[in-house]
């Protein structure tokens, strides 16, 4: 229920992060302002008590979130793949996060399979692991098949996952709304919309047969992809809460030292994980929106083979068109055509200065254009960012929120794979390819003549659907409701729960 109950739960957020130490060491990870290190600490320190207590043999950090849930476990994992951001240590420590969780019992999971699948797990299945990877969602077993004798890989979700992911999506929400009410500035940011974008894609992850038709869709998308490689599910042995798929052998993309062992070349791996996201998001409009290293190996071939499809993104031609110019006016140093492209998606507010708009695009392409990933902080970089969407009223899109947060934790794990990486050589070739195909007078003559195939189907319907929009139209417009007035609270307790929403609200920039 989102009703006030849930101050509770954000000041138990905050209470847990001054409890396990987890506060301060993000704070000084980031690079914090002293005086917001400061207030957190008198904040956090008369509630601290309240926290939770978490297994003291894990790390600050990863010992906050895995105390407090799924949702926070969530946000922990686009982290770990940004070192850059929080630092080499921390992000290490949050890798956790990514597969290796505290597993539930297998007798549990046997259980679970059999009443979905309404078979017995020893007929099915001649081997059954014990969990061989544990994440916030679910854990993954592997097995044999008694018939073919094929090696698979069986997906079970956690129990009570379903539960624990609305308790924490309510109390969200219930922060979201008292941000807005209390700081009109942070309203651009739409944190409402955010966290319903977030609840959408979450309750997604958690119906395992939405997971197979992605990974089925992946897999056909992806089939002439060279060096890419996707394993399909098997649609018998899947359900609701169980998803049975091929078996990826491999080393994990997040251990250098074995890919190093293994002979692979580790700046090779780093481009084709950044142009194959690029192509998929911008040839297809349908990615992997959880690239992370826990959800990807090296096959013995030097293939990227990817798995874990629960969060997917889909992105409508003109989107990917949007973005394609704009990555292609930064990749030709064109700061007034990424400034047009700006405003003529409605990304900045057509009252805005263009001019002054492109000058501020330039600060933030000069400094990293033609630099390795080693000379760039992308902690200031995001931060300037952030500055200037507050300078120039750009608002929070929720259909962009999956590509620019993918965009971040794929340019991450490249980064990790090759320190000196360039991204901008290694996205040229892909948006370049895209510009030619999508953008142009070629392309122009192929939309127009979609535009006139879906105009013909319409045209008999075309009279009554005039007289329908004029009959709306003339409709006198219903009242609107007047807004409603956030009540008082003690100023006590409102600063422990802002700064419990302050733990989270990082997921809204």
């Amino acid at each position: 229920m989102r009703g006030p109950h849930n101050l509770w739960r954000l000041i138990r957020t905050g209470a847990t992060f001054e409890r396990t130490g987890a506060m301060r060491v993000v704070l000084e990870a980031m690079n914090a302002p002293p005086r917001l290190r400061f207030a957190a600490r008198v904040l956090g320190w008369p509630f601290a008590w309240l926290g939770v207590r978490g297994d003291p043999a894990l790390p600050p950090a990863t010992r906050a979130l895995t105390a407090l849930g799924p949702a926070y476990i969530k946000f922990g994992q686009i982290l770990s793949t940004r070192p850059d951001v929080v630092g080499d240590e921390l992000a290490e420590q949050l890798r956790y996060l990514q597969d290796k969780l505290p597993p539930f019992p297998t007798a549990t999971a046997k259980r679970m399979i059999e009443d979905e699948l309404e078979l017995s797990v020893d007929e099915v299945f001649s081997d059954f692991s014990d969990p061989v990877a544990a994440a916030s969602i679910a854990q993954v077993h592997s097995a044999r098949l008694a018939e073919s004798g094929e090696r698979v890989a069986v997906k079970v979700l956690r129990p009570g996952i379903e539960r624990a992911f609305r308790r924490d999506i309510d109390a969200f929400y219930f922060a979201a709304r008292m941000i807005e009410s209390l700081l009109p500035a942070t309203r651009r940011l739409r944190p409402t919309d955010v966290i319903a974008h977030f609840e959408g894609v979450v309750m997604g992850e958690l119906d395992l047969r939405l997971e197979s038709a992605a990974a089925s869709e992946f897999a056909e998308n992806t089939k002439g992809d060279n060096g890419f490689a996707v394993p399909e599910p098997r649609w018998h042995l899947s359900s609701r809460r169980v998803m049975t798929m091929g078996w990826v052998e491999g080393v994990p993309l997040g251990d250098n030292a074995a890919l190093d062992a293994a002979g692979h070349d580790r700046r090779v791996l780093g481009a084709r994980v950044l142009q194959l996201f690029l192509s998929h998001a911008l040839r297809d409009g349908f990615f992997h929106a959880d690239m992370h290293q826990g959800n990807m190996k090296v096959t013995a071939d030097g293939h990227i083979a990817a798995y874990d499809f629960g969060i997917m993104g889909r992105i409508d031609e003109y989107t990917r068109k949007v973005y394609a110019e704009i990555l292609f006016g930064f990749i030709r140093k064109d700061y007034r055509r990424v400034a047009e492209v700006h405003f003529e998606a409605g990304y900045v507010p057509a009252d805005r200065d263009m001019e002054a708009f492109a000058s501020a695009l330039r600060a933030v392409g000069e400094p990293i254009f033609g630099m390795d990933a080693s000379r760039i902080s992308m902690a200031r970089l995001l931060s300037y960012l952030f500055e200037v969407t507050e300078r120039f009223g750009m608002q929070t899109r929720t259909e962009l929120i999956l590509l620019q947060r993918t965009m971040v934790v794929v340019e991450g794990v490249a980064r990790s794979l090759d320190p000196h990486i360039n991204i901008w050589e290694v996205a040229r070739p892909i948006v370049e390819g895209y510009i030619r195909e999508n953008v142009g007078p070629r392309a122009a003559l192929r939309d127009v003549g979609r535009t006139v195939q879906v105009m013909a189907r319409f045209g008999p319907r075309l009279p009554q659907m005039v007289e329908a929009a004029l009959i709306r139209g003339s409709e006198p417009e219903a009242p609107a409701e007047p807004a409603r007035r956030a009540g008082p609270l003690g100023w006590l307790l409102l600063g422990a729960a802002l700064m419990g929403a302050g733990v989270w609200v990082g997921t809204l920039l």
